[in-house]
């Protein structure tokens, strides 16, 4: 495992502050309240194309993307990451009931494969007792 750098705590900072945003601070609420799909059904309704809806899936889901993309490049500090932003787990939680159906969908197997990624090895982090109380709260 590499030390964080003070690199890292410059991007855990300015990650920070991109959540503030408005846009997505909405989009990360809305999220965390409405998005609980089973099946791939149930988030094609949900997350309708041309909807307000559809855009904050897509504005939130891909932030956590994207930063989880920097830790799955080697860009930032992993366990400095799983410190400070338990919020990912709970998007991944949220999306795994539909990832394999949606992948097979957009025929794109690599869809939220760095959210996945993160999310998986954060699990194992955090250990099974903290990880299964975790995804009870948040399921």
């Amino acid at each position: 495992m590499s030390k964080a750098t003070y690199d890292d705590v410059n991007l855990i900072l300015r990650l920070y502050d991109i959540r503030r945003e408005e846009k997505l601070r909405a989009a990360r609420a809305w999220y965390v309240s409405n998005f609980k799909p089973k099946n791939i059904s149930e988030m094609l309704e949900l997350v309708a194309l041309g909807t307000e809806t559809n855009a904050s899936f897509r504005q939130a889901v891909s932030y956590w993307d994207m930063v989880a993309s920097f830790i799955t490049s080697g860009v930032l500090n992993e366990e400095l990451f799983f410190q400070n932003h338990r919020e990912l787990l709970l998007f991944w939680l949220r999306l795994k009931p539909v990832v394999k159906e949606a992948r097979d969908l957009y025929k794109d197997p690599n869809a939220w494969k760095n959210l996945e990624t993160v999310a998986e090895a954060y699990a194992k982090h955090m250990g099974q007792e903290t990880f299964e109380a975790f995804a009870a709260r948040v399921s």
